[in-house]
């Protein structure tokens, strides 16, 4: 994955198979860096070690930072292999899918419906 950290928004580009089937590799990203997740978002962590940055799902919050999983069991590693990500770890959050077919990837808030209305109201607050 290459990522562009320090912008307030990014483009990610997926190399792994851990988020199958939801992500596929070349699967292109747009990321809030700097954002707050929430339960069920999708998130660009750094995992430890030499490992290169990962997307993940934040699953829930646990004391100062976050459980993240994977999508796909049987490839890559998540919190279940490493233990909870510190929240300074949880570099942003993935917004939507630009590429291939375009979509909303973010975790609805409590009660925000939906629509497109919404999602235009979205976008522009995301990006201008």
């Amino acid at each position: 994955m290459t990522a562009t950290p320090g912008a307030p928004l990014g483009i990610v580009v997926v190399s792994g198979e851990s988020m199958s089937p939801t992500l596929k590799p070349g699967d292109r990203l747009l990321v809030g860096y700097g954002r707050v997740p929430r339960p069920g978002d999708l998130v660009v962590v750094e995992l430890g070690g030499s490992r290169p940055l990962g997307v993940k799902r934040a699953t829930f919050r646990l004391g100062d930072g976050w459980w993240v999983e994977r999508d796909n069991a049987t490839a890559g590693v998540d919190s279940w292999t490493v233990g909870a990500i510190a929240a300074t770890e949880v570099r942003g959050v993935v917004l939507a899918r630009l590429a291939p077919g375009p979509a909303w990837l973010r975790a609805p808030r409590p009660g925000a419906g939906g629509g497109a209305a919404t999602g235009a109201r979205l976008w522009r607050r995301w990006l201008g």
